[in-house]
């Protein structure tokens, strides 16, 4: 394989990637609109959009594999390519968990809307948010935009946390509340995931371009 056929190649694996992301990203979007307006046919929308997001993911590993057996690229090639695979598989597990949310919000729709003590759409901002800023360091091979990622999952895991006591000191004092509310508690644990799954990214973005893991590592503010 000669140089410039190796680049069109790593070209068409980053552009594949920024497909699947938009993929995820537009699943995730689509089940917070389903919870905040109850509307079900936005519900089906995601779930009919989870077989395209696998065989996507499939595409992209498989090239990944093709490009490592026939050109063995070394250094920040190898390691681009090797961030490429993991980063398939989170954004996989994004549309994992919008098609998580979905589910829940159908079996939302059997109850009474009520009002509950969870900021949901905020807590989709930041996690969404988290994704957003990742993918954009990873376009633009910013190490130090994907470490300001790492910093916004404590809000996430504080919003996550709130939701919990909140809930479940709604479920104590309503009892009849408690289908809707654990339905919501798992929604916000599914957007906690969703961070997650953003972190994991932007660490992988780290190592692609300082080639430095990240992961278990203490972070500094």
């Amino acid at each position: 394989m000669t140089r410039i056929k190796f680049q069109q190649n790593l070209d068409d694996l980053k552009e594949r990637l920024l497909i699947m992301a938009g993929m995820a990203e537009q699943a995730i979007q689509r089940s917070i609109e389903a919870y905040s307006s109850r509307d079900l046919s936005i519900c089906e929308l995601v779930f009919r959009s989870e077989p395209s997001i696998n065989r996507l993911e499939r595409e992209i590993d498989q090239l990944a594999l093709d490009l490592l057996a026939m050109e063995q690229p070394m250094a920040i090639d190898l390691r681009f390519i090797l961030s490429v695979i993991r980063i398939n598989a989170d954004l996989e597990r994004v549309g994992d968990q919008a098609v998580n949310i979905a589910i829940r919000v159908r079996e939302m729709g059997a109850f009474a809307n009520t009002d509950l003590p969870v900021d949901i759409p905020k807590l989709a901002s930041l996690a969404s948010a988290m994704v957003r800023k990742a993918l954009q360091a990873f376009i633009e091979a910013d190490a130090e935009l994907a470490q300001s990622v790492l910093l916004l999952d404590d809000q996430v895991d504080e919003m996550n946390d709130a939701a919990f006591y909140a809930l479940s000191s709604l479920i104590k004092e309503k009892p009849e509340l408690t289908p809707q509310s654990l339905n919501a508690l798992i929604i916000a644990r599914n957007l906690e995931r969703v961070g997650d799954h953003a972190t994991n990214i932007a660490e992988d973005v780290i190592f692609w371009v300082r080639g430095f893991d990240v992961r278990h590592h203490p972070r500094t503010d």
